[in-house]
């Protein structure tokens, strides 16, 4: 009991900090968000089992030029494209390598491209058409989190066939269903509420951060599992670490965010 009020409390104060910075302005967003790359660069490093103060320079550049600046449309589309080739990497090896090379090699591109270049399109994800929306972000996070509420309940309840069962053993294919149709739901009142975007886009990103998200979060299990720990970290009472928390919408925002430019492009 005492660990679920905890859970609830630290669980709370982040959602809180989240949504306060986000319709603050875009400047503490990104700003909240950069602090927060640092916590969870520091977190897969110990996981990866390495230490280079030089991460942090790469971390602090690409958002200086990427997400406080935007310096050049061009220079992140190619980053894009790089992050987004190296998360269907990653998905390759989660679905068809007994262990993920990373641990051996190619630790330096994991980290730049799998987790510093899919936070700065975390913070690009409000200002792709060119205005900062905040109703945009905090939506995305009400999709994640309604996903990952509701693929909990319902495979708790009614999950009989395991989803993938040596990497997460708790995970169910009915909890999956059920994250992607409640997320749907939520994306229709986000619509509802907003009135930003029509319905079909909404759901359209609810899809993609129900397939997507649980992707994150079984490749970061599976770190987590090759490097003998439960949890990223300790940062969060009763939640793990930051990136424990934060795995699934990282690895979706490059995806997210493609997604939003091919709307933007076509409309």
């Amino acid at each position: 009991m005492r660990e679920s009020i905890i859970r609830a409390i630290s669980g709370l104060l982040y959602i809180s900090i989240l949504v306060v910075s986000i319709f603050t302005s875009e400047f503490i967003f990104i700003s909240l968000f950069f602090l927060i790359g640092f916590v969870c660069l520091l977190e897969l490093e110990k996981l990866l089992r390495l230490k280079s103060y030089a991460l942090y320079a790469v971390h602090a550049l690409f958002f200086i030029l990427f997400s406080y600046i935007k310096f050049d449309a061009n220079a992140t589309l190619v980053l894009l494209c790089i992050t987004i080739f190296v998360n269907l990497f990653l998905v390759k090896d989660l679905l068809f390598i007994k262990k993920i090379p990373v641990f051996e090699k190619k630790k330096y591109i994991i980290l730049i491209f799998y987790l510093i270049s899919s936070m700065v399109f975390l913070t690009l994800i409000p200002t792709y058409s060119g205005t900062f929306r905040p109703e945009l972000i905090v939506g995305v996070f009400v999709l994640i989190w309604t996903n990952d509420t509701f693929a909990y309940i319902v495979g708790k309840n009614f999950g009989k066939n395991k989803l993938y069962e040596q990497i997460s053993p708790n995970k169910t294919i009915e909890g999956f269903i059920g994250g992607v149709i409640f997320s749907g739901i939520a994306g229709y009142f986000i619509y509802y509420f907003t009135h930003y975007l029509d319905f079909q886009s909404w759901l359209g990103m609810a899809i993609i951060l129900s397939i997507f998200g649980t992707l994150g979060d079984l490749i970061q299990s599976k770190f987590k599992r090759q490097a003998g720990v439960k949890d990223s970290g300790k940062l969060m009472p009763g939640h793990g670490g930051l990136f424990d928390r934060l795995d699934s919408i990282i690895f979706s925002s490059p995806f997210v965010y493609a997604y939003l430019l091919i709307l933007n492009y076509v409309s």
